[in-house]
């Protein structure tokens, strides 16, 4: 509040009078009303703020004048001088919006990182750190070993394979130099399998079903048998079968294990099997069974070790978010991916076609014109997979067809039919994308577009392997996501392939900011078309726990409840 005083001229009358009488008026303060005091008030604040944004104006004035004199011309620099300094700044005003965006990118990316180690409940109550990796016997034969580094460096940029990670092995070009027993060898040339792989050049993974993982062991371990090497016994242990016929193996004891975590882990914990002595761990589609939920029943997995072991993870996609994870339970780890990891095989030839929804089912009969059999139909529902068998099977088809819904002993049959040649055409959902190995397949049709990439890639590598070219078609309309089909616009780029009309005129906004940080596209879900900031997964999997708040689970919810 503000006190204004005022003091009245006083006459000459008064001043004539007694000095009492002139103390009392020296000492008179008038009442001025508080609508006035208001007034006086609100005109000086008006003053004060006039003041104030003359100072501003002026000061804008100044640098506006500023900016003018270094745009215009000047008499001692020339126009080519003012571009590249124009340019300069442009380029730092950019430089610095990139860099806000990589920091909001590692905030987002650090909270949805877990927070745990990947590893096992005694080694991280008792504080157990392995610095070194574990020990083992095979070493590459001494004269690849004293090769240059630039030899090595030489054949991996031949076959397109990156390495990153201390202390890697040489790149080895043939199976013999690996130092495979001759019995194996016998195997791999009895199967037609001459030279390895590129990722089989630096090393030997295997990307199988459980079922047909277990199928290729025991042939190699027959064929160390025929040569007089020891028996090594082998398990399947997946659900869908009986244990009893499971554990009449296991309980003679067992050198190798092939198994489903759901199955696994309920063995484990009726304590039938033991890994006390398991040194070697082998995790296939890792990031798709963090995915799909199987997190908890791997990490139930790791506590039943004993000791170290060497553990390996092998996928097809693998993006930054899995590998952050994975890495806090390996020691001194080795990355190696063959050309970008999730990235299309230059060995299929993708052709995205605009395909109306009721124009689907018809369309269908003639893309299975364009190869001979066997083809792979992928749908993204149950109810679409029986629509398409039931349709191919009145029009004359030789089809069949697999999904979840279907209990294991029918799904084997239809996968034998179609392996074997008894059937033509394979209709099925994302669950033969992953892992399934059919020889010789021609043709890959998506009839919809997967809500993600990462399944759009399994999908149409189910083709195109083992040296061979195939043909993938995929069918997209308007009901698609416009962040998936940015992302297989992007995927058609990179593997140099035609991008039809319909998705020529997507943008994605400042295509410059889609490679920042030295990662091109999402580190999340490792789509090339948007980053972590539009991630449609990471969306979706966020409302999804925020749908959860406040629910309690009263019972376990693992990969045993399915």
């Amino acid at each position: 509040m503000i006190l204004i005083f005022v003091f009245p001229q006083r006459s000459y009358e008064d001043e004539g009078k007694s000095g009492s009488e002139g103390s009392e008026d020296d000492d008179y303060v008038p009442y001025v009303p508080v609508k006035i005091r208001k007034q006086q008030m609100l005109q000086k604040m008006l003053r004060l703020r006039g003041k104030a944004v003359d100072e501003e104006q002026k000061d804008s004035g100044e640098e506006q004048r500023d900016e003018e004199e270094g745009l215009g011309p000047r008499s001692n620099i020339s126009l080519l001088d003012q571009h590249q300094h124009l340019k300069e700044k442009a380029e730092a005003r950019k430089e610095s919006a990139k860099e806000k965006q990589l920091k909001e990118e590692e905030k987002i990316l650090e909270s949805v990182a877990e927070g745990r180690a990947l590893m096992s409940v005694k080694e991280m109550a008792k504080g157990i750190i392995y610095d070194d990796p574990i020990k083992t016997s095979w070493k590459a034969p001494r004269y690849i070993l004293n090769m240059p580094e630039t030899r090595h460096e030489r054949a991996r940029k031949k076959f397109h394979i990156l390495v990153d990670g201390e202390g890697i092995p040489p790149p080895i070009k043939s199976f013999r130099e690996m130092k495979f027993p001759p019995a194996i060898l016998k195997g791999l040339k009895k199967k037609g399998i001459i030279h390895p792989t590129p990722i089989q050049i630096q090393g030997i993974p295997t990307r199988e079903l459980a079922r047909q993982t277990h199928g290729i062991i025991e042939y190699y371990c027959k064929m160390l048998e025929e040569e007089g090497a020891p028996q090594l016994r082998t398990a399947l242990c997946i659900g869908g079968m009986s244990v009893k016929e499971q554990m009449e193996v296991v309980k003679h004891g067992v050198h190798m294990m092939v198994a489903t975590p759901g199955r696994l882990m309920d063995l484990l914990q009726k304590k039938m099997v033991s890994l006390d002595i398991c040194r070697y761990l082998a995790l296939d589609e890792a990031d798709r069974m963090i995915d799909m939920g199987f997190e908890e029943d791997i990490r139930t997995i790791f506590s039943y070790f004993k000791g170290q072991r060497q553990t390996l993870l092998f996928s097809a996609t693998m993006p930054k978010k899995i590998q952050n994870f994975a890495k806090s339970a390996l020691v001194k780890p080795i990355t190696i991916n063959v050309g970008r990891a999730g990235a299309a095989s230059l060995d299929v030839i993708q052709e995205v076609e605009y395909v109306k929804e009721e124009a689907k089912m018809v369309y269908l009969l003639e893309c299975l014109q364009k190869t001979p059999p066997p083809v792979l139909i992928f749908a993204e529902k149950k109810a679409d997979v029986d629509a398409i068998h039931e349709y191919l099977l009145l029009k004359g088809v030789e089809a069949v067809a697999i999904h979840g819904g279907k209990d294991q002993e029918e799904r084997t049959k239809a996968i034998e039919a179609f392996k074997e040649g008894k059937k033509d055409v394979l209709v099925a959902t994302d669950v033969a994308s992953k892992g399934l190995d059919f020889p010789a397949i021609q043709h890959v049709v998506n009839y919809d577009m997967p809500e993600e990439i990462e399944n759009y890639v399994h999908r149409i590598g189910r083709t195109g392997r083992s040296g061979k070219t195939g043909i993938a078609t995929t069918f997209i309309n308007k009901g698609c996501d416009e962040s998936v089909l940015m992302d297989l616009k992007a995927l058609l780029v990179e593997a140099k392939q035609k991008v039809p009309p319909v998705l020529q005129v997507l943008q994605t906004g400042d295509e410059t900011m889609l490679d920042i940080g030295g990662e091109r596209g999402c580190t999340f879900c490792g789509g090339l078309g948007h980053r972590i900031t539009d991630c449609p997964k990471l969306e979706a999997m966020q409302t999804k726990q925020v749908t959860n708040i406040g629910r309690k689970d009263y019972l376990a919810h693992s990969s045993m409840d399915f």
